[in-house]
Formats: structure tokens, C-alpha cells, sequence
């Protein structure tokens, strides 16, 4: 059976139309996952007990098990733990009423700082220690050489690892069709199975997660290239 082209020209702006909700839950689970992941890195650092195990087990966990499988934990886990809290705080939440995006955004998030946590950790040991001994010579605070000097030189050194897990992020985005959430993968089903044209359908998700993917990867390319010049080098 021939490829239907023009079947494809038809549809392509139908599915480009779940490109923004791709991008909402990309760019959202990054940003939030980078602030847990900074904050995680730099308790990890200073290793401070407990907590530092804590996080030990919780990014295991989260790098260690398929993102699907965590998303259809909490999806189907999240009612049950309503209905458990209205027991026990004698409250009354909808157990339904969770909406499926929202679930997908916490578990993105969960998901990215798992391993933005392990990014940030190595940007931060790249940061050359005499800089922080020169900052505390010069009476800075320890927030201050945080904000100013150590963070914004780690995420520089993350750039290329922040764009790599940028784009895993994009791809994964896929799996949250099949919890209702209508993005490029589940409106490219919905086409496919109206017009039984699954192949042409799929060459245009595809198409469109390869340009999305090379966009963000000269953004990143561009971004790595200005913050290197201004790295500090030992």
C-alpha cells in the first residue's frame, strides 16, 4: 500500500497542534526538576546525614524504574491515597478529581530531577574550589557564593547534560497519551485510527519530534558556547 501524501498534508497541522502541550510538560518538569535537582546536588555535597540517603534512594528509584511505570503508579495510586487522606484527615477531595496533566507534570518532575540531581552534582565538583576560598576571604555569605558564584558556574558546566536530558524529556512526553493527556502522540492515534493511515500518521509525529529535537539541541549548542567562554579554567 502507497503512502497516502496528501492524507499527510491534511493532518500535519492537527497533530502539530499537540506541540504546545509537549513543550508545557517539558519545559515545566525541566524547570522544577533543575531547582529540585540544584537543591538535592548541594545537600548531596555537603552530605548531610540522613537526608543525603534519602536522596540517595530517592534518585535510584526514579533512574532505576521506566518513566511509564512510574506515571501509571501515581495515575492509579493518586485516588487511593485521596481516599486514604479523607479517612484519616476527615476530609472530603474528589479522588477523581486529579486531572491527568497535572499528574503528568509531577511525575515528569520527579522523574527529571532524579536525574538533573546527578547532573547538577557533577557541575558542581567542577567549580574550582579556590574561588570559593577566595569568596569567603573576601567576607561574601554562603548564600551569596552560592546565587553568584557556584550555581550559575555548575548549571554552565551542565549545559550540554541539561540539553541532553532537555530533549529525553521532549521524547518522553509520548507515554503521556496513555493517560489521556492529548499531546503529539495521542492526537497522531486519534488520526490514525480515524483514517487507518497509521504509517503516514507516524512519519509526521515522527518528523516533528526529530525537528523539535534539533532545535533545542542548536539552542543548547549556542547556550554552551557563550556560558564556555566565561567558565573559569583551571
Amino acid at each position: 500500500m502507497a503512502i497516502d501524501f496528501p492524507f499527510m498534508y491534511e493532518h500535519v497541522g492537527d497533530i502539530l497542534k499537540g506541540v504546545p502541550t509537549t513543550l508545557l510538560i517539558a519545559v515545566i518538569s525541566m524547570v522544577f526538576g533543575l531547582v529540585i535537582g540544584t537543591i538535592f546536588a548541594l545537600i548531596r555535597k555537603r552530605k548531610l546525614p540522613v537526608i543525603n540517603q534519602l536522596i540517595v534512594v530517592f534518585v535510584s528509584f526514579f533512574r532505576s524504574t521506566p518513566l511509564i511505570v512510574q506515571l501509571f503508579a501515581f495515575y492509579y495510586g493518586t485516588p487511593i491515597i485521596i481516599e486514604w487522606l479523607n479517612n484519616v484527615l476527615q476530609t472530603d477531595l474528589d479522588p477523581d478529581g486529579a486531572h491527568p496533566l497535572m499528574i503528568v507534570l509531577f511525575v515528569f518532575t520527579l522523574h527529571s530531577a532524579a536525574y538533573l540531581t546527578e547532573v547538577m552534582r557533577s557541575g558542581l565538583k567542577s567549580v574550582d574550589e579556590s574561588q570559593i576560598e577566595a569568596a569567603v576571604t573576601v567576607g561574601l555569605k554562603r548564600r551569596h557564593i552560592l546565587t553568584r558564584i557556584v550555581i550559575p558556574q555548575a548549571i554552565g558546566y551542565a549545559i550540554p547534560n541539561l540539553g541532553n536530558q532537555f530533549i529525553a524529556l521532549i521524547k518522553g512526553t509520548a507515554i503521556a497519551f496513555v493517560v489521556q493527556v492529548t499531546e503529539i502522540l495521542a492526537i497522531s492515534q486519534i488520526i490514525a485510527n480515524d483514517g487507518y493511515r497509521f504509517v503516514e500518521v507516524y512519519i509526521i509525529a515522527s518528523a516533528i519530534y526529530w525537528m523539535m529535537a534539533l532545535v533545542f539541541e542548536w539552542i543548547f549548542g549556542k547556550m554552551e558556547s557563550r556560558v564556555g567562554k566565561y567558565l573559569y579554567q583551571t
